[in-house]
């Protein structure tokens, strides 16, 4: 079969798995465990991979918060938020077209009390700027947007909506799951407080990842989503995945250090499916043509029932 569904998932990179390997046999340490070698070592280990998952979107080592992966990066960040800025207010901004995870928690919300506006996008998957400045109330606590859709591929225009929070001193939560390891992101230039990103889809393993929380001005309230403990500065306590911690550091390390390759790559084989696909009478892509992710082609066929051509080609295609 040919695996074309690497949004959802990809495989662990060889020198992913040989780095976490040591982590699954003799070097099994709890990272909490503080008075012998076991304990120290698996500490370290983890104070390396928060520097490198740090790196791959300039912050600081400290502002990253471990978990397991964006599903509950986003429901800490939403519900956390929704919980304590109450002072503040109850209104949050997001998008139509955002992940299932970010939608389900916000229609969630609502039955605690939560006022969210739900922007559209327009016909090339992008959304307007002007309705997202003029959507944001007194009462507004949260913008949260995505940075790459994972369907799609349109990239936000996240700079510009960074800058639109900050100068309505809202709070910007992105999830980037899907943009990190694909394309640069820079959460100091884009203005972003909050963010989340998954192991799993940069060649790391699944079950792992974790939430960019901005140290600096504005304060940002954020409670304990598990307590017992006091693990990742309070916010989820409970022994560290540390294999798979390590993994995701890697993961990020390597992107980084491969993300101009991987985009030349990516791009030559998404124009060269995409030439031949768009030779087939009525297909026509979806979502922006330039401003989505190398390694995303979403395309579509008039006439043509989605679901039956994939039940066609299932055995062959993924």
């Amino acid at each position: 079969m040919i695996y074309l569904d690497y949004n959802s998932t990809t495989p662990i990179d060889k020198e992913v798995l040989d780095e976490m390997m040591p982590f699954l046999k003799e070097n099994f340490g709890n990272a909490a465990s503080r008075t012998h070698k076991f304990g120290w070592d698996a500490n370290d280990a983890i104070k390396l991979s928060r520097e490198r998952v740090s790196k791959i979107i300039n912050a600081k080592p400290d502002e990253i918060v471990f978990n397991s992966g964006a599903t509950e990066g986003i429901n800490f960040v939403l519900k956390g938020i929704f919980e304590n800025c109450s002072e503040k207010g109850n209104h949050i901004v997001t998008v139509k077209t955002e992940h299932k995870a970010v939608l389900d928690v916000c229609e969630y919300l609502e039955t605690k009390g939560a006022e969210i506006t739900y922007l559209d996008v327009e016909q090339n998957g992008l959304i307007n700027l002007y309705e997202l400045k003029n959507s944001i109330k007194e009462n507004t606590i949260l913008v949260c947007i995505m940075y790459a859709n994972n369907e799609t591929g349109v990239i936000q225009d996240i700079e510009k909506i960074g800058k639109i929070t900050k100068e309505k001193d809202v709070l910007f939560f992105c999830d980037a799951t899907q943009a990190i390891g694909k394309i640069p992101v820079d959460v100091e230039k884009d203005n972003i407080d909050i963010l989340t990103l998954s192991s799993h889809k940069m060649y790391g393993p699944k079950g792992v990842g974790g939430v960019y929380i901005n140290r600096r001005y504005p304060k940002i309230k954020l409670g304990s989503l598990i307590h017992g403990g006091g693990h990742e500065k309070g916010y989820r306590s409970g022994t560290l995945n540390v294999a798979g911690i390590v993994g995701f550091g890697k993961a990020c390390e390597i992107s980084s250090n491969n993300l101009s390759n991987y985009n030349k790559h990516c791009l030559s084989l998404r124009n060269e499916l995409e030439e031949e696909l768009l030779k087939i009478t009525g297909s026509e892509i979806n979502g922006h043509k330039e401003k989505r992710l190398p390694n995303t082609l979403n395309i579509y066929f008039k006439g043509v029932n989605a679901e039956a051509l994939i039940m066609k080609i299932r055995d062959k295609i993924a």
